[in-house]
């Protein structure tokens, strides 16, 4: 891996207050090219020469830091959203998420921001989940 790339994805871990080691370098490298989301076992099948425990505890490590957000589709699998351009996944920037009944693939909507709710005060709000299922428009296409 080349210095520029090292140093590209080493300030993105710095900034998020994760101290750059190659193998996170590695999987931000991998998770950054998802436009829509990503599982475990994805990055696993990517990145055969990082072993599984080093992947989810980077995968953890990275939710914890707010460089990535989980998600439940309902498929059993939990998928994590990078948070493109340098955001950090705060309450306040998470988006719907679209999960399609017959590929199976969950979707992204990072234009469409869940709507803030009003809760009893002395709560303290950690995560909210906003999933639409339906059929994407490729599974539509060919259903019809």
């Amino acid at each position: 891996m080349s210095a520029d790339i090292q140093d590209k994805y080493g300030d993105v871990l710095s900034r998020h207050g994760i101290r750059p080691t190659p193998v996170r370098i590695l999987v931000l490298k991998s998770i950054s090219k998802y436009s829509d989301t990503f599982s475990l076992n994805d990055l696993e099948t990517e990145l055969e020469s990082v072993d599984k425990s080093s992947i989810f505890r980077t995968s953890i490590l990275f939710s914890e830091h707010h460089l990535v957000h989980e998600t439940e589709d309902g498929s059993g699998s939990t998928k994590y959203c990078y948070c493109h351009n340098d955001h950090e996944c705060g309450v306040e920037e998470l988006h719907c998420h679209f999960y399609c009944e017959k590929c199976h693939k969950t979707y992204c909507f990072e234009d469409i921001h869940i709507p803030i709710v009003n809760y009893p005060q002395g709560f303290e709000l950690h995560e909210v989940e906003y999933l639409l299922k339906g059929l994407c428009p490729h599974c539509r296409k060919i259903s019809n």
